[in-house]
């Protein structure tokens, strides 16, 4: 499958091989990066579900600061925190496919990717104010975010791979 959709325009057919590389393994990712957020949205909200608990707002609340965005009722806190999950987890699905240019693959691969987007978000949210730093956390819900971000990366991967076939 081409995911040069980058390069598609005026000239593409004359773009160096590597930006070609670069642009099909962003596209790619971009793609994986979907079907990742799916799955994480299918975890996530099992498992709040099973604990009767609400979503994290964490991430929006984190996205609102970095963007200056203050949603006025609690329908635009959903719709935000939709769009920032989805764009969130699309985005980083970019960085799984660069990834992949360096020639890491299988579990190593997501195994790094894992820690690249669960380390950041271990970072930023207690940094921008929006969530403890982890040591003051309750290992419970270090394991539960720490699951749900597997999966993300588990899932990501497995399309990945799919999408090189």
């Amino acid at each position: 499958m081409n995911c040069c959709l980058l390069l598609r325009g005026r000239g593409a057919h004359n773009a160096p091989m590597w930006l070609r590389d670069v642009a099909d393994a962003i596209g790619r990712g971009l793609l994986a990066g979907v079907a990742g957020t799916a799955a994480m949205t299918v975890s996530s909200t099992l498992e709040a579900k099973l604990h009767g608990r609400e979503s994290s707002s964490a991430p929006a609340d984190a996205a609102g600061k970095v963007l200056g965005v203050q949603p006025r009722d609690p329908d635009g806190e959903a719709r935000f925190a939709t769009a920032v999950h989805w764009g969130y987890g699309t985005g980083w699905g970019a960085v799984r496919g660069l990834l992949a240019l360096t020639g890491m693959r299988g579990s190593g691969a997501m195994l790094a990717h894992f820690g690249a987007v669960w380390g950041s978000e271990l970072a930023m949210l207690p940094a921008l104010d929006v969530a403890p730093p982890p040591w003051k956390q309750p290992l419970s819900g270090i394991g539960t975010d720490a699951l749900h971000h597997f999966v993300y990366a588990g899932a990501t991967s497995a399309a990945y791979a799919f999408l090189e076939r």
